[in-house]
């Protein structure tokens, strides 16, 4: 297990809990902080993105530094949405800083894996220099429930 690493220079550790992974240490300059929160999650703003080599680059956890259960689990726009390139607000991009945006899709994992789905219309975008984040909802008509899998016929 790793962090995803935004800061430049020397760091400082420390030590967080994690639900799935236990006690696991990560630099203090990738701790990310939400700016424009996650729906529903509201009182949680300091966050870390961790992946695991064994696990494709196109997946990340996001874990809450404040809170030892709640992680979200994250997928790379282009494996399931390939052209995936949403128009950023104004109001933004003001929240989160100038520089280059990440965007990342919130997966929602069902019991039946081929079931699983992302969430097209309410991304997380970070700017890795700022480390500042927001989930925002698109004015674009993108998908709740985009199928996380391609089906049979090869589409999305």
């Amino acid at each position: 297990m790793a962090a995803c690493s935004f800061g430049k220079g020397r760091c400082l550790y420390m030590r967080i809990q994690t639900r799935d992974f236990g006690g696991i240490e990560v630099a203090e300059e990738d701790v990310v902080t939400f700016e424009g929160a996650i729906f529903g999650f509201e009182e949680y703003k300091k966050f870390v993105f961790l992946f695991q080599e064994d696990v494709s680059e196109h997946f990340v956890w996001l874990q809450s530094v404040e809170e030892p259960d709640l992680c979200f689990i994250l997928v790379e726009p282009e494996l399931v949405a390939p052209g995936y390139r949403p128009g950023l607000p104004r109001d933004v991009q003001a929240l989160l800083g100038p520089g280059e945006y990440m965007f990342w899709l919130i997966a929602v994992i069902r019991e039946e894996f081929q079931d699983s789905t992302v969430n097209l219309k309410s991304p997380i975008v970070i700017n890795p220099a700022t480390r500042r984040a927001a989930q925002i909802i698109l004015e674009e008509d993108y998908s709740l429930q985009h199928p996380l899998l391609a089906n049979k016929e090869g589409g999305c």
